[in-house]
This record gives structure tokens, sequence and C-alpha cells, in this order.
């Protein structure tokens, strides 16, 4: 049980860092998700069970708060946390870069589904506008957090490990 609290605690912190201090640095409205970023670095801790798991229950958290599409940020952010999870046994898991890379290729893949998913719906599709105004501000915002989200998430398992 306090494990579960311990990692409630860190998920809702950074949720309500993302949506209470973070909106005064937004450009145009876009910011970091960290959450996503949260499931990408517990996913390379835990492996792809755990960090699928993880993925679904804070990307459920942030459609019910939010209010978009239910199930989307649970679906991207599920496909994220497998995704990373599957090399969880092959990357070197202190490494500098791996929390960074690793960002990038999650916000371009969440962007790409959310896109993907919007036409299928009928939206308009502006890519270059898109890109411009969604993707490279999140992308530039993920690789600054990617490190710092990273860092937290590796010490509360540390913490998380030494009560057990």
């Amino acid at each position: 049980m306090k494990i579960f609290l311990c990692w409630m605690m860190l998920s809702v912190a950074l949720y309500v860092l993302e949506t209470s201090f973070l909106p005064l640095v937004f450009y145009r409205g876009t910011g970091p998700d960290l959450l996503l970023l949260m499931t990408v670095s517990f996913a390379f801790l835990k492996g792809k069970r755990l960090g699928a798991f993880m993925g679904f229950l804070l990307g459920l958290f942030e459609d019910l708060a939010s209010g978009g599409f239910l199930g989307m940020n649970a679906f991207s952010n599920m496909l994220m946390g497998f995704g990373c999870g599957i090399f969880s046994n092959r990357v070197l898991r202190d490494s500098f870069v791996l929390p960074i890379a690793a960002a990038c290729v999650s916000t371009v893949s969440v962007f790409l589904l959310y896109e993907i998913v919007l036409l299928l719906l009928g939206y308009g599709f502006y890519p270059l506008a898109h890109l411009k105004l969604r993707l490279l501000p999140m992308l530039f915002y993920n690789m600054i957090f990617a490190w710092p989200v990273h860092s937290l998430v590796h010490k509360a398992d540390e913490l998380v490990s030494e009560k057990k």
C-alpha cells in the first residue's frame, strides 16, 4: 500500500506542476507532458508489463482530469510504456541521454497517434501548422524536463525498493 501511495503522490505532484505552474511558460498553449515522461522513465526501470500498466493509469488519470477524448492519453501512454519497457533490459538506466532520447521518440509517436485519430474523426489536418505550433514546442519542453522527471522517478523507485 505504501508503494502505491508513493507512486500516486509523485504522479499527482507532476500533474499539479504540469497544470498549475508550467502554464505560465507555455508557448501558445503547448507545454510538456510530464505524465508521459513519468511513464517512459517508469517503463525503463520496471519493464513492459508494469510500464504499460502505469502508462494506462496515468493516461486515464490525465483523460479524466482534462476532459478531452476519453481514452486517448490512456491508450497512447500505455503504448509508450509498453514500447519503452521492451528495452528496459537492454539499456543503461542511469544514462543522461536515455530519457532525453526516449522523450523525443515518445513525444513524436504520441503526436502522430493524435494526429491520425483526429484525421480519422474528420477534423482539419494542417501538418505544417501542427508541427510548428504543437509538436516542436512540446518536443522542446519534454527534452528539457526529461532528465529531472527521470531523476525523480529513479529516486522514488529507490525509496520504494528500500521500504520492501
